[in-house]
């Protein structure tokens, strides 16, 4: 019995047809796009990740190694992750997409049977923003820890938060994870060697979520094998501070990283021909590191023309990030982004006042926003004035005080911090 096939249906000749595509910029187009991006990210103060490639490290990723990374079979990923497994004195390193996925690998390999509990600082990225994957990748609660000084847990802070003993209330703690730097502010190293000491004595690991670990070597002087000696395992970004294109490293025990190889593969973040990509990052490491002082310098200028000008700084600047408020002055924070960007092409985020100097930060855009506080001062001193009678003298004196101290990245007494902590990524 033949069965017939089924009838097709051809369309009429009087059927639209498909909108034409785009046609394809030109290069001299592609070009021109490309330096203006250039320029815009100059002025762009939102995150230190905007950075954009250069027409250099392009020309360098296009000889890159072939290989399939997944099989460990690429040459230039092999060799950066064995090149910051030395400088940082692991044993072995992954790289991976991003510094989200470096912590979550981290916090899923570290933690092998439910109930269990990690412990955190409130502000931490791995407790805020990371989509909740404590939770979803590792089934762990999150006790969080806030500081009493506002910059720092210190070691009893900490451990007031673990839980280590057998009452089956409560999800016994099996990691601790820090931030350094956090909100551009550098953990005290010696209390770092404390906290390691003290987890040692209740077999608890510690990990160290060290996106801007880089700012954190540039303030200080210590190379990445002693700021990364306290931790069991870490996280370093390599895009943020570094401007690679992509990319963050998992350092760790061998045996450690092999298990988080296989997670790697179970989140969907194999990456076949990373080549690019990593000798991307390698490029960056020898090229970028050494002009970090240069973004801590211009954060310092602004952060010291802004107080002068009686905007209120909210925590100390002590690498590359200044955290405003200009309220002070009688004015939002959404209304100077928005008048940055009308007057000087400036770009900020908004409502939280995070301002984030990056290597490719043109020195001149920082004076430009300095004169544009100015000029909305001049415009607002009613409403300067409406808030100082608000707030009292006396807590805007101190509130002045403060914000010259934090612009020479010091601190005394508690720091409040800012109003808002989550962010607002991309939102313009």
């Amino acid at each position: 019995m033949t069965v017939p096939l089924p009838s097709v249906r051809l369309a009429s000749s009087s059927t639209a047809a498909p909108p034409p595509l785009r046609p394809p910029l030109s290069s001299k187009e592609r070009i021109a796009r490309n330096q203006a991006k250039r320029v815009q990210v100059s002025r762009d103060f939102r995150t230190d990740t905007i950075t954009i490639p250069t027409d250099e490290l392009y020309e360098l990723m296009k000889n890159a190694s072939r290989g399939d990374s997944v099989y460990d079979e690429d040459e230039d990923t092999i060799e950066l992750e064995q090149r910051i497994a030395e400088m940082a004195g692991k044993e072995a390193a992954l790289f991976c997409v991003s510094g989200t996925m470096t912590n979550q690998l981290a916090i899923r390999t570290h933690l092998h049977q439910p109930p269990y509990s990690v412990v955190t600082d409130h502000r931490a990225h791995v407790h805020i923003s990371e989509a909740g994957g404590i939770a979803f990748h590792s089934l762990a609660t999150t006790n969080a820890v806030y500081p009493r000084d506002g910059h720092h847990m210190t070691v009893e802070e900490v451990l007031d938060e673990c839980v280590v003993d057998d009452d089956i209330h409560v999800a016994p703690t099996k990691l601790v994870c820090v931030e350094n730097t956090l909100s551009g502010m550098v953990f005290p190293q010696s209390e770092l060697v404390r906290l390691r000491s003290a987890l040692d004595s209740f077999s608890i690991p510690l990990h160290c979520d060290g996106a801007r670990m880089w700012e954190a070597m540039a303030k200080t002087g210590m190379s990445l094998s002693e700021a990364c000696a306290p931790f069991h395992t870490v996280s370093l970004c390599l895009s943020k501070g570094l401007g690679a294109p992509v990319g963050s490293i998992l350092l760790g025990p061998k045996d450690f990283i092999r298990r988080a190889t296989w997670f790697r593969k179970q989140f969907g973040g194999g990456i076949r021909q990373a080549g690019g990509l990593a000798l991307a990052a390698s490029v960056c490491l020898d090229t970028v590191l050494p002009q970090l002082p240069r973004t801590h310098y211009l954060a310092t200028k602004l952060a010291r023309a802004l107080a002068a000008e009686g905007v209120q700084l909210d925590l100390p600047t002590e690498t590359n990030m200044v955290w405003i408020n200009p309220e002070p002055l009688g004015f939002s924070m959404t209304e100077l982004q928005e008048a940055a960007r009308a007057k000087a092409g400036i770009t900020l985020g908004a409502p939280r006042g995070r301002v984030v100097v990056h290597y490719q930060i043109d020195e001149r855009a920082i004076d430009e926003l300095v004169e544009v506080v100015r000029e909305l001062k001049a415009q607002r001193t009613e409403e300067a004035r409406q808030w100082e009678e608000q707030v009292g003298l006396e807590i805007a004196e101190e509130i002045r005080r403060k914000s010259r101290l934090y612009a020479e990245g010091q601190y005394d007494g508690r720091i409040e911090g800012p109003k808002r902590s989550l962010p607002a990524y991309g939102k313009r």
